[in-house]
């Protein structure tokens, strides 16, 4: 295993700060080229990273081919499908006083980037900003995360496959290895994890004035009201949930129903549990396991406590600590000081709280940080209109969990504490360049009348221009 002490560190990044001039003047063929080789790395390494994902804690080789590998696919194709016309100069108007000129913008790398991982979606959160510092012209390095160590050895050899390290490599280690590698001058730094060390991040990188994208997460509210289909949104909301043991930075962290269909609605996803996992979710091969001990104990500790302060379980509850293994729970009657809505869940604890109208619901949602998703189940399009109109989040679906995430055409990211920048597609891109505006004159213009001496006609000139231009 590669570790980024600091001269290991060092010495990646300066193999690729030499070639990221080189790397940069790749044309839209050479690097769909790239991207064409580490789609047929992924594909060959599928069945590794099942095995890899299950021995970091179990999770079924449906959702790592459905979570994991699909986004990375269709990610580079999308990519290469548009590639060319991102790269192309965009033409921008140009003022009438600048006749004579014309302008455009140019997307140009960034250079050398850092990729810091989580180990919720090991693959996914490596390879979707991948694609696209690649298809921006950068160099990177990755560093996955250490919780998943299995996943992290497969992502280096799916890496090493494809690239020469002067341009992408993949380091592995601790809190230590990330600190070595924020603390050099990379170009821009993609972060994905908890706010609390996307603001390490961010402190890391201003040393260096370097651009961050960070994806974090937050507490992702869910609102059902009284016209919504319940049965579809019972099924829709204990898939978006529990897949991953709940692990999901855009899972639902609570649900908010109308006290009218409340009771319904909990009958129907204490069905739907049934009906995914079995009467004891533990002997299911679909369900998957907390990814360690700390925070098995973390989400434990959140259950503890809800039931501490008042809460009651609707549903599972058990716990094995020899697994790391929390049953589907389903809350209601939490208390708003207690763990469980105060902190983001990542785990498969579902508090369920009812409101009156919406006024409270869309009040209750926007008291917290903005989060990094909200949904929002009703037929009304008065109602998905006034919960979009009137909260903040980085990204909704209505009538859905977490499809957005699929849809490449799709700006993805959150705002403020759930995170800065976008990701995904022409978004990625984006975010992994800098929009360089270019202004040329190409022959006389009336600007050049506008200099010194000044006299009244010239400020008669002037005058015309703030009036009329």
């Amino acid at each position: 295993m590669q570790t980024a002490t600091y001269p290991t560190a060092q010495r990646l990044f300066d193999l690729q700060l030499r070639n990221a001039p080189a790397v940069a003047k790749t044309t839209p063929r050479e690097r769909i080229a790239k991207l064409n080789r580490l789609l047929d790395a992924v594909l060959r390494n599928r069945q590794a990273m099942r095995d890899a994902m299950f021995a970091d804690y179990r999770k079924p080789p449906f959702e790592v081919d459905a979570v994991e590998v699909l986004p990375i696919t269709g990610a580079i194709r999308h990519t290469r499908s548009q590639l060319r016309r991102w790269m192309q100069p965009q033409r921008v108007p140009t003022p009438l006083a600048f006749l004579g000129g014309s302008s455009w913008v140019q997307y140009e790398p960034k250079g050398v980037c850092l990729i810091i991982s989580p180990w919720n979606f090991p693959f996914n959160l490596s390879f979707l900003p991948l694609v696209s510092a690649i298809a921006a012209g950068n160099t990177a390095i990755i560093k996955p995360s250490e919780m998943t160590p299995h996943s992290s050895a497969v992502i280096r050899k799916i890496v090493a496959e494809v690239f020469e390290e002067n341009e992408v490599a993949v380091v592995e280690g601790d809190v230590e290895a990330s600190k070595a590698l924020s603390e050099l001058p990379f170009n821009h730094i993609f972060f994905t994890g908890a706010p609390s060390i996307g603001k390490q991040v961010m402190k890391a990188a201003a040393e260096h004035l370097t651009s961050v994208t960070l994806e974090l997460g937050g507490k992702s509210p869910t609102i059902v009201d009284e016209t919504a289909d319940l049965a579809t949104t019972a099924t829709r909301i204990i898939r978006g949930k529990f897949a991953n043991c709940g692990q999901i930075c855009i899972a639902p962290d609570y649900i908010l129903v109308h006290e009218k269909v409340q009771a319904e609605l909990l009958d129907l996803m204490k069905k739907r549990l049934v009906e995914g996992y079995g009467d004891d979710a533990s002997k299911s091969d679909s369900y998957p396991r907390m990814v360690n001990a700390r925070h098995f104990a973390r989400v434990k500790n959140y259950l503890e406590d809800a039931l501490q302060s008042g809460a009651k379980i609707v549903a599972g509850g058990r716990t094995n600590a020899a697994e790391n293994y929390i049953e589907p729970t389903i809350l209601t009657h939490t208390a708003p000081d207690s763990l469980v809505m105060q902190e983001e869940i990542f785990g498969p604890l579902l508090p369920v709280l009812p409101y009156r109208n919406l006024d409270e619901a869309i009040a209750f949602v926007n008291a917290g940080e903005r989060p990094l998703t909200l949904s929002i189940f009703s037929k009304n399009r008065e109602i998905q209109r006034r919960v979009l109109a009137e909260t903040r989040a980085g990204n909704s679906c209505v009538n859905h969990c977490q499809l957005h995430f699929y849809n490449h055409d799709l700006p993805f990211g959150g705002v403020n504490n759930s995170g800065s920048g976008k990701s995904h597609g022409w978004y990625g891109f984006q975010e992994f360049t800098n929009a360089r505006a270019v202004y040329r004159q190409d022959f006389w213009g009336p600007s050049e009348l506008l200099r010194a001496p000044y006299d009244k006609t010239k400020m008669w000139i002037l005058d015309m221009a703030i009036k009329w231009l």
